[in-house]
């Protein structure tokens, strides 16, 4: 389920079937033992209500979570590219040969940033991984042998300027690390099944019946679509664009 989870169109596909088949089981149970009285039929009603309510309740709850970590996630993607571009100011206070050596390694790292949240590929992204730490270890090198060389407050700010830099970068990838729990996804799975396997056998006989058996996985395969796709940093339709990286590489002349 958590490798499923990082391909919406896959999840729906695979819940719209699960669902379906459950449903059309409870169609076909109904059908089996068709006997029930008033009374029975009075209880089930109760229980598919709770249990679509329950269901309702988690799927917003889960929704309101994958809106969140998008949020974070996009936020974050601007205080990395403010504490870059703040970085490629502060560098003006270093000396002139160091100063255009940073600025230099800043625009290759800011374009790395941007090919992080493009990628979709994952053996690439490992490649990406790679070269951000290089890259990241090279500029602290150069910042602090600065320092180091020259003492000053203004080095001090640099250098601090740089730590930020490293740490949005962290604050990011932890972001696109934050997903939806699985067992939530386990959870909204069960309860789907029984919602649908008792709509199925509360469902009526002959062909309208049978057809609005499918209209209640359709809806919960859409609403699982939606929320796998928002939650999904890589692969899914709703993606984190790096807009304020891609404007920063723009006026680094990238």
């Amino acid at each position: 389920m958590d490798k499923l989870t990082h391909y919406p169109l896959l999840l729906f596909m695979l819940f719209f079937v699960a669902l379906s088949v459950i449903a059309l089981a409870g169609s076909w149970l109904r059908r089996r033992f068709p006997e029930t009285d008033a009374e029975h039929n009075e209880h089930l009603g109760i229980i598919l209500a709770a249990t679509l309510t329950l269901l309702g309740l988690i799927i917003g709850f889960s929704f309101s979570m994958a809106m969140n970590r998008y949020d974070q996630r996009k936020n974050f993607e601007e205080a990395e590219a403010n504490a870059i571009g703040t970085e490629i100011l502060r560098s003006d206070f270093l000396p002139s040969a160091n100063a255009a050596n940073v600025r230099k390694l800043l625009a290759e790292y800011t374009r790395l940033r941007i090919l992080f949240y493009l990628n979709k590929d994952d053996d690439q992204r490992k490649v990406i991984d790679e070269r951000t730490s290089k890259l990241q270890a090279d500029l602290w090198s150069a910042v602090r042998a600065s320092s180091a060389a020259q003492p000053t407050p203004v080095e001090a700010l640099a250098l601090a300027g740089m730590n930020d830099v490293i740490n949005s970068q962290g604050y990011a990838q932890a972001a696109f690390w934050n997903r939806i729990p699985i067992a939530a996804w386990y959870l909204m799975a069960i309860i789907s099944l029984c919602a649908n396997a008792l709509v199925g056998y509360r469902s009526r006989s002959g062909k309208a019946g049978r057809a609005l058996v499918f209209v209640l996985p359709l809806i919960i395969s859409i609403a699982f679509l939606l929320i796998a796709d928002i939650d999904a940093p890589r692969h899914g339709l709703i993606e984190v664009r790096p807009q304020n990286l891609e404007s920063l590489a723009k006026s680094l002349g990238g």
